[in-house]
């Protein structure tokens, strides 16, 4: 079966599937401004939600495999701030594979939207991560460090405060320099929404009550964090595997440990487990697949890699729309 008889004809974004450097399949959908009509390209900048985490966690890595900091160091070593009742031992690994505890300003086992983080505080105030610490710093954690694993969106902006704390810069300027440019990713950033750049998509949630659409600006931080929030293209996230495969972000053998089951139970066969930055989906028939995700209000992300047949799926709608039920058909048909 062709891939193009499967896919949902009404899903808006694009879609972008590669194998080893050839192009399987492109799409392109619906509107990046709908009421201007002005349609999505190859070249549209979509927010991606906790997409984001990926490239956090391989500028953590970077400064791992530099010796700037270790796996083992703690909040209480590298960050200088009042951390309350947050255990001061709680160690990068920790952050970086969702085990540490630590209280989550957005935690998805309780909290259906993300909008409702705004009732009190407004998004508006969101323009860097320290901006999100009155959500969480004064809570207690969840559970002691390393008991389970929790997904956990403050210990991302966390490992982003270290980044800044370590190399002197905002999290967003490093990962610019050291990620971004090194992959030739030009199109990709953390924008705010009250100064996006040509050629980004609104983001647009259905209103039920009123039979149209509204943009997502009051829904989500203004611009983006270690949590997530990247703007990207299809094309720049292909860029991105491409040299973290090659070992041109980080070396490849911390690639492969990025890659592997860090932590969780698998309990959820389609979830996965989690290795640092990405999902991991066992496979006993080869090479477990790896992917990276993100939902937000009126945002939809999936990047997906199969190590055994080169192919690198991004799947990305600036309306919500349902990637992960499109993914599951290309692993069908594709895998």
């Amino acid at each position: 079966m062709d891939i193009k008889e499967i896919i949902d004809t009404n899903f808006r974004g694009n879609i972008y599937i590669v194998q080893n450097g050839q192009v399987l399949y492109e799409r392109e959908n619906g509107f990046a401004d709908l009421p201007n009509e002005i349609s999505n390209t190859i070249e549209t900048k979509f927010a991606s939600a906790s997409a984001g985490k990926v490239f956090v966690a391989a500028g953590i890595l970077q400064l791992i495999e530099r010796g700037r900091i270790k796996f083992d160091d703690t909040l209480g070593m590298l960050l200088d701030i009042p951390l309350n009742q947050i255990d001061r031992d709680v160690t990068v690994r920790q952050l970086l594979n969702h085990t540490s505890g630590v209280p989550d300003y957005f935690d998805e086992s309780i909290m259906d939207e993300y909008e409702e983080l705004w009732a009190d505080y407004p998004n508006y105030k969101i323009r860097h991560n320290s901006d999100l610490l009155p959500l969480f710093i004064n809570k207690p954690m969840m559970y002691p460090r390393g008991e389970k694993f929790q997904y956990n969106n403050s210990g991302y902006v966390l490992l982003a405060m270290i980044i800044e704390k370590v190399t002197g810069m905002y999290f967003d300027r490093y990962l610019q320099e050291s990620v971004f440019d090194q992959c030739g990713m030009a199109s990709t950033g953390y924008y705010e929404l009250d100064r996006l750049p040509a050629k980004c998509a609104n983001n647009y949630i259905y209103c039920n009550e009123t039979n149209d659409y509204r943009t997502n600006i009051f829904s989500v931080d203004v611009k983006g964090t270690g949590a997530g929030g990247a703007f990207i293209t299809v094309r720049d996230i292909i860029r991105f595997w491409t040299n973290l495969l090659e070992g041109n972000i980080i070396s490849k053998a911390f690639v492969s440990d990025m890659l592997s089951k860090q932590s969780g139970d698998g309990g959820d066969a389609e979830e996965g487990y989690y290795g640092y930055g990405v999902w991991i989906i066992d496979n006993p028939d080869g090479k477990d697949f790896a992917y990276f995700q993100g939902c937000d209000p009126g945002v939809s992300f999936i990047s997906e890699y199969n190590p055994n047949n080169g192919m690198i799926s991004v799947l990305v709608s600036n309306y919500g729309d349902n990637v992960w039920r499109e993914m599951r058909k290309i692993r069908e048909v594709l895998y």
